[in-house]
């Protein structure tokens, strides 16, 4: 049986928690959500599988009016309430599972993200957080959110700086299946990181379920000529790679 998700992350808590981009994926990924997420002044913001924090930490910096964050790991929370504690910035941390019923009221929040929690979850759980995040949205609140991209298991071999292990697993096939990964941080420190498999057309039918009626924007994110010059060794290996997929909605 597998290990479950908040077990894995409490334990691997210490390993996520900074302050400034270390992940892989805090280069390749979360600045063109930071990005995405822009005009933040005033907003109230739902940040849904928050981690230890460092997303919503950075959404709060930029003036919004609060932010509502919740994760399944305790220890997540912990390291973020720690975070909020030497530098409070207003936010509110809470341990919930995003795919269960959160007791949100109707039309609170401006903009809702979900940033790669959905590689946790089966395409069941997944349309309830759309459905969490549909509800929870204002008329015309935004809905961003980040995954793995889908083709990325089947390209990549099972080496640094990330990678999914597919198995036996085809891409039609392994659909709702479990790959665990790894995904490295630039100074050589490996954390786990999960993928359970889904399609793009997978993507959009939960949305379309969930009750978004509006076609999403879609950017497939990568390595770029940028991140290469950086730190060739560490982002070279991902040159021309798909890694990342990024949707952005409105309600």
């Amino acid at each position: 049986m597998s290990e479950a998700t908040s077990t894995i992350y409490d334990r691997a808590a210490g390993n996520w928690a900074r302050n400034e981009p270390v992940l892989l994926s805090d280069y390749t990924a979360r600045p063109f959500v930071f990005a995405a997420c822009e005009p933040l002044k005033g907003l109230r913001v739902l940040d849904l599988g928050c981690g230890e924090g460092y997303v919503a930490r950075t959404l709060a910096a930029k003036g919004t009016h609060s932010v509502l964050a919740y994760d399944i790991s305790a220890g997540m929370i912990e390291k973020a309430r720690e975070a909020e504690t030497a530098q409070p910035l207003g936010i509110e941390y809470r341990v919930g599972d995003a795919s269960s019923d959160l007791q949100l009221g109707e039309g609170q929040f401006d903009l809702a993200i979900a940033v790669f929690l959905f590689n946790y979850l089966d395409t069941h759980q997944m349309q309830r957080v759309m459905q969490t995040a549909f509800r929870a949205l204002k008329p015309d609140g935004r809905f961003i959110y980040t995954v793995p991209h889908p083709s990325l298991p089947f390209l990549r071999a099972k080496e640094e700086p990330f990678y999914f292990d597919r198995g036996a697993h085809g891409y039609f096939s392994g659909r709702n299946v479990l790959f665990e990964g790894r995904i490295w941080r630039r100074d050589g420190v490996d954390v786990p990181v999960r993928c359970v498999h889904k399609t793009f057309a997978d993507y959009f039918e939960c949305l379309r379920a969930a009750g978004f009626a509006t076609m999403p924007k879609v950017t497939e994110l990568r390595a770029t000529e940028e991140h290469l010059r950086l730190d060739p060794r560490f982002f070279g290996p991902l040159k021309d790679q798909p890694l990342h997929v990024m949707f952005e909605l409105r309600r």
